[in-house]
């Protein structure tokens, strides 16, 4: 807690014939992040991907379009609101791993067995489908001539006439006659039709004439139709396409149904065999990380100190102790390369998201999260402050924290926070006395006919508003006030002891300073102000040189900014307790409306209050999540805290469908085959203290 977790540069050297084996090991793993090897050594060269994962990355594309087609068609079980709250977990497969080009092999047997059948019924299924589109096209087409009382026959050109058929708008119709009339020497017929804004037109004319007819049509911007093949009038053609239609329907329906089948008996197949492929080649995009010589292979990455050994134990395992571990603690110079790994206790590691989406801090910097688990659950029950909100949240928020548990996903973390923050929620309702704003009031005074009845608070939001301004100024400044102490820490910690009493320091000092004038404490409140203020613009002379004068206004007033924006806690809290107030004002209104002995105002006012109600802690809860995000990442991150790590990216399998069992026999005697006796070579492990 408060620090990442301890990470160690290891380097692996083993015999070539056993890169397969150990990266296997490695990726099933997933503790270990390789970064690319870097080398002077002339001999070393870089690994080159090989047949086999070239074969893996097509599989795992052509698995993918199979996968895809037959997801569009598989049979679905309806979730409802249940599956959003309680998701089932997909049943996995188990696949005894025996090395890569035993892999392929079962790929391609099962690819054998599938693929034909799949793609027979999807190249069956875009025909139908292309022809389908075909036929609507002739049906939209014949529908605009279906009133024409002329063989569509006549409307295709002969060997003597060019016969063409289309749409031009209204206005250029006479124009567009007149000019086809012109050049033509009125060698021209055009019959017509008016559609609303259109005029469907049929121009006839000799062949020798088309030449000079085609640019007219152009110029006119005439849209040229297509006549379907045919004999009969556009009525009776329509009919038979029509008749086609529905044959073509019903056969794309019985295909559907074979696409069904088909889902049903390999679907599952297909994801799991995607799935293992997608992993082979995530292996050989790996490739290019490592280097070479003839027999043997150099592995380089970063690896949680605490998995060390576990890690070793594997990998002289698998090579048979043929390989040479060496492993450095991170230098100074390697801080900012170091990926990080946050670690917080089981209950608080939900919280890393937040700290996750600004920035992972660097190996020398603090962790956030056990901070902002507090802070930001409380900014958020302070802007949003009213008990019953606080349940519905609590309420939505443990239904996703059960459903989704099991899946430790994106979504069990967040509803985590909102389950804390609903905690912070419900308290900071029943310190304001709010519940569903002045409901909880409104009833119990009705109730017990006591018109002056309220709920025990601190203060009332709407009444006191400048003692809730001044609860929310002072919270901004022990939040403030935390963050440059953490940074004074920190600076002190890695060495930079003018940076700590400079820019980290100077501050404390003016926040205590400012705090003891608030509480009447004259002489030490504006002593501490006054050495805050000297260390601050010394530090901006140090830092900035000649420009200090004009910085020092600018971040004086920065820090005053800062400051102040806690005020929107006040503000938030406002806006929710107004809004109940309206929704509450509202629903009053509406009660009492009665037609004759028909109370409906009962029903309108259950309608307002509990769709008003529920509005409120919709848009309220959504500006509390931002605006609580919003104090944690521009105030109070920017005393301390840059964010500028790099995560740890662990080079890991991603099994969803899948389970992988090593068969270490087989996997050691596929790497013995290629590599000689070499029998007799124990590990090597070599430790380095880096110093940081």
């Amino acid at each position: 807690m408060f620090k990442p977790v301890e990470m160690v540069k290891v380097n692996l050297l083993t015999l070539e014939n056993y890169r397969d084996v150990l990266l296997t090991y490695l990726h099933e793993k997933g503790v270990v992040e390789l970064r690319e090897v870097s080398s002077g050594i002339d001999a070393l060269e870089r690994e080159v991907l090989d047949d086999v994962y070239r074969k893996a990355s097509s599989y795992s594309i052509s698995i993918s379009r199979l996968a895809d087609f037959l997801d569009r068609y598989r049979r679905r079980t309806k979730g409802g609101i249940k599956a959003v709250f309680f998701p089932r977990e997909k049943s996995k497969k188990s696949y005894t791993y025996e090395g890569p080009q035993k892999l392929i092999e079962d790929v391609e047997r099962f690819l054998a067995e599938a693929e034909p059948e799949i793609k027979e019924l999807e190249s069956r299924m875009g025909d139908l489908i292309a022809e389908i589109d075909r036929i609507n096209v002739a049906i939209e087409t014949l529908e605009l001539l279906s009133n024409l009382d002329l063989d569509v026959h006549y409307m295709r050109s002969t060997r003597l006439l060019e016969i063409t058929v289309g749409l031009v708008e209204r206005q250029k119709f006479e124009p567009m006659v007149a000019e086809l009339r012109q050049v033509t020497n009125d060698a021209v017929v055009a019959t017509v039709r008016e559609l609303e804004d259109r005029i469907l037109t049929i121009v006839v004319v000799l062949k020798r004439d088309f030449d000079k007819v085609n640019p007219v049509l152009a110029k006119y911007s005439f849209e040229k139709i297509d006549i379907p093949e045919g004999r009969g009038t556009p009525a009776e053609v329509l009919e038979d396409y029509r008749r086609r239609l529905r044959e073509k329907e019903e056969e794309l329906k019985k295909a559907e149904e074979e696409a069904a089948e088909l889902a049903d008996r390999y679907y599952e197949d297909i994801v799991f065999y995607k799935e293992l492929m997608e992993n082979e080649r995530d292996k050989g995009n790996a490739l290019s990380m490592l280097r070479r010589t003839k027999f043997t292979l150099l592995l380089s990455g970063w690896v949680p100190k605490d998995e060390l050994d576990e890690v070793i134990g594997g990998v002289k395992e698998l090579t048979d102790g043929k390989v040479h571990v060496e492993v450095s603690e991170p230098s100074r110079e390697e801080v900012e390369d170091v990926p990080i790994k946050l670690k917080n206790p089981k209950w608080l590691a939900p919280f890393e998201m937040i700290t996750e989406m600004y920035g992972v801090p660097r190996y020398d910097e603090i962790d956030p999260t056990p901070i902002i688990a507090f802070t930001y659950s409380f900014f958020f029950g302070f802007m949003l402050t009213d008990f019953f909100y606080g349940l519905i949240v609590a309420i939505i928020a443990a239904l996703l924290v059960m459903g989704h548990r099991k899946f430790q996903n994106g979504t069990y973390r967040f509803a985590y926070t909102l389950l804390w923050s609903s905690m912070f929620t419900m308290g900071m309702g029943i310190l304001f006395g709010s519940y569903f704003g002045n409901a909880g009031d409104i009833v119990v005074r009705y109730l017990t006919g006591n018109p002056s009845f309220h709920f025990p608070r601190i203060a009332d939001t709407l009444r006191d508003p400048i003692f809730v301004l001044e609860l929310a100024l002072a919270i901004g400044l022990a939040h403030l006030f935390t963050g440059y102490t953490i940074g004074f820490i920190v600076k002190l910690k890695n060495g930079d002891k003018k940076g700590a009493i400079l820019d980290q320091l100077s501050w404390m000092l003016i926040i205590l300073g400012v705090a003891l004038l608030a509480v009447k404490m004259k002489t030490v409140g504006e002593g501490l102000f006054g050495v805050g203020i000297i260390l601050f613009a010394v530090g901006e002379v140090v830092n900035n040189g000649g420009l200090a004068g004009l910085l020092i206004i600018s971040d004086f007033f920065g820090f005053v900014g800062s400051w102040l924006s806690y005020a929107r806690l006040m503000a938030l809290a406002l806006a929710t307790s107004g809004i109940a107030m309206v929704v509450n004002i509202l629903t009053q209104m509406v009660w009492g409306v009665s037609i004759g002995p028909i109370k409906l105002g009962i029903l309108m006012g259950v309608i307002v209050f509990v769709g008003g109600q529920l509005f409120s802690t919709a848009i309220n809860a959504l500006g509390a999540f931002v605006h609580s995000l919003r104090l944690q990442y521009v105030e109070f991150f920017g005393t301390f805290y840059s964010g500028e790590g790099r995560q740890f990216k662990p080079f890991a399998s991603r099994r969803e469908v899948s389970e992988v069992r090593l068969n270490k026999e087989k996997l050691n005697g596929v790497a013995k085959s290629g590599s000689g006796s070499g029998s007799g070579s124990s590990v090597s492990v070599v430790v380095e203290n880096g110093g940081a």
